[in-house]
């Protein structure tokens, strides 16, 4: 049985340009220990479709219009805040963006981190101080008796991130959700906090959800890659399934524009165009204007094409322009 599995969730800005469909039926589930994939560009509804399951949408101008998240029994878009903010920071933990925006200047680190002990597991005092110098000990801060004292802007980018997954993990959460967690780094310091979550996830049995652009760090670190586009999944799939046999074209596509699979010399793949317009979306395939590597001709364009189970565990939309 998945630890979260979601259903047909919906989500949706009410903006004065009208209503923004960021995320349109989507399911996925994660297990106890796996590590779930989503991949997509800027604006597919990654991070939103993660932001609706913890309540952390502004409402308004956003509202889950459908859907449902179930968590150990608990529905997470039918619970009330309260009960939220039980699961929230414990049972689910997440690492956002920017650490530098995500963590409070004004605020010592070891506030910060004693923070969650104090609200969750009524650990204060001494006891906590201790913990939270652990925690900063586990994901490899130098001299953690001296730096948990010190301020946000007194670290590097890279161990402001490994101060959020020491946050993150304090509680040690059945789930962690990433969102884009090494996207300000650089590659060394990336791979380092990487495989800090994997050695932590693997010690906790933890299931983790990675939100990122890089496909290649979804093909080392994920078992299972949902891919996203137009606030749809129009390709899931285990990982070494999608990256040996990728069926849609814009699963195809993401895959083609990485620079590794370019020769030297050669000029690197892009994809056309711009993703559409979710105020005003499509009525048929959304890719369609962008579809170089299929046939566009036979793109669907009066219904949104259906996932569709391939083979085990494998779905993609079922347009027959995405497929050729």
């Amino acid at each position: 049985m998945p630890l979260l599995e979601v259903n047909q969730l919906s989500t949706r800005f009410h903006t004065r340009n009208g209503i923004v469909h960021a995320v349109e039926n989507l399911s996925m589930q994660v297990g106890h220990g796996q590590t779930l994939g989503i991949v997509g560009e800027s604006g597919s509804g990654k991070s939103v479709s993660c932001y609706s399951l913890l309540g952390l949408i502004p409402q308004p101008p956003g509202k889950i219009h459908s859907g449902s998240a179930m968590f150990d029994g608990t529905d997470l878009l039918k619970a009330s805040e309260p009960e939220l903010q039980k699961i929230r920071g414990k049972r689910i933990s997440m690492i956002f963006q920017d650490p530098m925006t995500s963590l409070n200047p004004y605020l010592k680190i070891s506030t910060q981190l004693i923070e969650p002990l104090e609200i969750h597991l009524g650990i204060t005092g001494k006891p906590a101080l201790e913990a939270a110098i652990e925690s900063l000990a586990e994901v490899g801060i130098p001299e953690p008796e001296k730096r948990i004292h010190s301020y946000p802007h007194e670290f590097s980018g890279g161990m402001r991130q490994r101060v959020m997954i020491a946050m993150a993990l304090i509680t040690r959460p059945e789930l962690l959700i990433c969102d884009e967690p090494t996207t300000a780094l650089d590659v060394t310091v990336q791979k380092q906090v990487l495989d800090l979550i994997k050695a932590r996830q693997k010690e906790l049995g933890t299931a983790v959800i990675l939100i990122t652009h890089d496909l290649a760090v979804v093909s080392e670190y994920c078992d299972h890659v949902n891919v996203m586009y137009a606030g749809r999944v129009v390709e899931s799939a285990p990982a070494d399934l999608l990256f040996s046999h990728p069926r849609h074209a814009y699963t195809r596509a993401l895959l083609k524009s990485i620079p590794a699979n370019h020769k030297k010399g050669e000029s690197l793949y892009t994809i056309p165009g711009m993703p559409p317009n979710l105020s005003n979306p499509p009525a048929g395939c959304s890719f369609q204007p962008r579809n170089t590597l299929g046939n566009a001709k036979l793109c669907e364009t009066s219904s949104q094409p259906e996932l569709v189970e391939i083979s085990p565990q494998h779905w993609v939309q079922n347009c027959p322009g995405c497929l050729a």
